[in-house]
């Protein structure tokens, strides 16, 4: 897989619901581009949980019917559909990416990242998705990979009334952008 991915993290003090306690999560937006198998746009939400090596995903929409069936039947990840649209500026020094989301015409989230340079280094990655069918089977996939790795300056804004309004009002502890990303993931 390759694309473009904005990522920031947000500390929540308390507990939402049972699928999403107190803790860190990070929230980020994807584009997968060419030559990946499938080429979408996605939104998610991550946590990592207590004593786990594994980030969970709680909430995530993508705009690509195949992926979202994939997702829950390969990788039990709770895919949904959303639409997007990103309007993308590039700059010698930096880019200034602006994302906004919605379900059936409903805001969810929106989002501004200015990278701070254009200049970065390509890094290794690695990582593992844990997540747990209704029918209590955990099912494991990890990542690797590598991208040209560098801080962002981010902004979101998430409808109140939406399924994550409860990070409405919140503001990142950080943001980077993985520019130019090729991963496996399986």
């Amino acid at each position: 897989m390759a694309g473009q991915l904005w990522l920031s993290l947000f500390r929540v003090p308390h507990d939402v619901d049972a699928v999403r306690p107190r803790g860190m999560y990070g929230v980020a937006l994807v584009r997968y581009l060419e030559p990946s198998p499938l080429t979408y746009d996605e939104l998610l939400v991550a946590r990592v949980p207590e004593g786990e090596k594994a980030v969970t995903i709680t909430d995530i929409w993508v705009d690509s019917p195949a992926s979202m069936a994939g997702g829950r039947e390969l990788w039990a990840i709770p895919k949904q559909l959303c639409d997007f649209d990103l309007l993308l500026r590039q700059r010698l020094m930096g880019d200034t990416a602006r994302w906004s989301t919605d379900v059936d015409g409903r805001p969810l989230a929106s989002a501004t990242f200015r990278d701070l340079s254009r200049m970065s280094v390509r890094l290794p990655f690695k990582g593992a998705t844990l997540q747990t069918r209704e029918t209590g089977e955990r099912v494991a996939a990890e990542l690797t990979g590598s991208a040209r790795v560098s801080p962002c300056q981010g902004s979101w804004t998430f409808a109140a009334d939406g399924p994550l309004g409860w990070l409405a009002g919140r503001r990142p502890l950080l943001s980077f952008r993985q520019r130019d990303f090729r991963m496996t993931f399986g």
